[in-house]
Formats: structure tokens, C-alpha cells, sequence
């Protein structure tokens, strides 16, 4: 039963944090000088212009990562193409992890006005509306900081790779490229099958979870 309520609780999650993550992409392009987002309509944090079934369906099965459709963009509108590229990757993760710091504040808020700690919180369940709204922040909170991390892994398509290439010397830029189409997402599938995926990403998440909750 407690998986039923989680999934109920992480929908709206999913929705709001994989919206504003393509969203920022687009905002910081478009702020660039790239008209490209605005005209395909992804200047919205309405979830139909933005998710992806199957990175949906990925994130609601592992509660912790998964994808939504790229927002398309053109860096030949921006005066450093190189730079601004690495800009707009840098957008949707740095979302994610404003909004895991959002939350946790706003946890904290719900831990002040009850009369429990926020460990008695972490553990009660959903006995009542207090403790469901603490578990409902707390989840937000987990699925945010995995959705950074998850999205700063070098693989492409994730945001990682086009940050790595702004840093590194174009000269490496090939090395990258090998990795797009299927065989970044059969890299990262057998990562996540493997567990590997998340021993990258986990300790990251727990530690600024750590930070921002306890």
C-alpha cells in the first residue's frame, strides 16, 4: 500500500520537476537568442509540451531517474556556441537542484509547525496529513537531487556531455560524439541494470539529502 501512495506522490513530482528541467533549457537559449524554443512551444512548464513516455515510465519504476523530450535549440544564434551550449545543459540540472533546496525548506517548514522531529517524520509513514505532506516534500526533494546527478553524468544525450565538451578542448569533442544516438542510451541502460548507475549517483544524493534534510 505505502508503494501505491508513493507513486501517487511522486506523479505531480515527476510532472512539475521534468517540466521545469526542459523549460530552463529553453529559457536559457532563449534569453541567448534562440527563437527555436519559443516557436516549438516549449517556453511552458505545462507537462504535455515536455515529457516522454518511456523516461516517465523509467522514473516512476526506479523513483529516481529518468528523462523527458529534449527541448530543440539552435546554437548558431548564440555569440559563443560553444559556451552557450554548455549554458543550456547547465540550466536543467542547476534546476533541479534550486528546487530540491525549495523543498527541503519547505519540509522543514512542515517539521517546525508539528509536533514530531524530522526523523519520527521520516518514519511514520502516512499515518496522517502532516506526515503525508513531510514524505511528499521529502520524495521531491530525493527525486530532484537524483535528477541533477543523473543528469551531469558525461553520457550523452544527458546534459553531462555537452557540459564536458564546453571544458574540455574541442579536440575531444569526437570521443563524445561516439557515445550519441543508441549507444549513449545502451550505456546508460546497462549502468542502471547493473546498479553501477546509481553507486555514481547515490552517494551524491545522500549526502546533499544529508545536507539540505537532516
Amino acid at each position: 500500500m505505502s508503494s501505491i501512495y508513493e507513486i501517487l506522490l511522486l506523479i505531480p513530482i515527476l510532472l512539475f520537476s521534468l517540466s521545469l528541467h526542459e523549460f530552463s533549457h529553453g529559457y536559457i537559449s532563449h534569453k541567448l537568442g534562440d527563437p527555436t524554443p519559443k516557436a516549438m512551444g516549449r517556453l511552458t512548464i505545462n507537462p504535455l509540451a515536455h515529457l516522454d513516455p518511456i523516461g516517465s515510465l523509467v522514473l516512476i519504476v526506479t523513483r529516481r531517474f529518468g528523462w523527458a523530450k529534449p527541448v530543440p535549440i539552435n546554437p548558431n544564434y548564440y555569440k559563443n556556441p560553444r559556451q552557450g551550449i554548455m549554458l543550456v545543459s547547465l540550466a536543467g540540472p542547476g534546476s533541479n537542484f534550486i528546487l530540491a533546496a525549495c523543498f527541503a525548506f519547505i519540509a522543514r517548514l512542515v517539521v517546525f509547525f508539528s509536533s514530531s522531529t524530522i526523523y519520527q517524520l521520516q518514519q511514520s509513514g502516512y499515518g496522517n496529513l502532516i506526515q503525508t505532506t513531510f514524505i511528499f516534500f521529502q520524495l521531491a526533494v530525493i527525486i530532484n537531487l537524483s535528477l541533477g546527478f543523473f543528469n551531469l553524468i558525461p553520457v550523452p544525450p544527458l546534459d553531462g556531455s555537452k557540459i564536458l565538451m564546453g571544458i574540455l578542448p574541442p579536440k575531444f569533442d569526437k570521443y563524445i560524439h561516439k557515445l550519441e544516438g543508441p549507444y549513449g542510451m545502451i550505456l546508460l541502460l546497462l549502468l542502471a541494470y547493473t546498479g553501477i548507475l546509481w553507486s555514481l549517483i547515490g552517494p551524491l544524493v545522500n549526502f546533499m539529502y544529508r545536507l539540505l534534510l537532516m
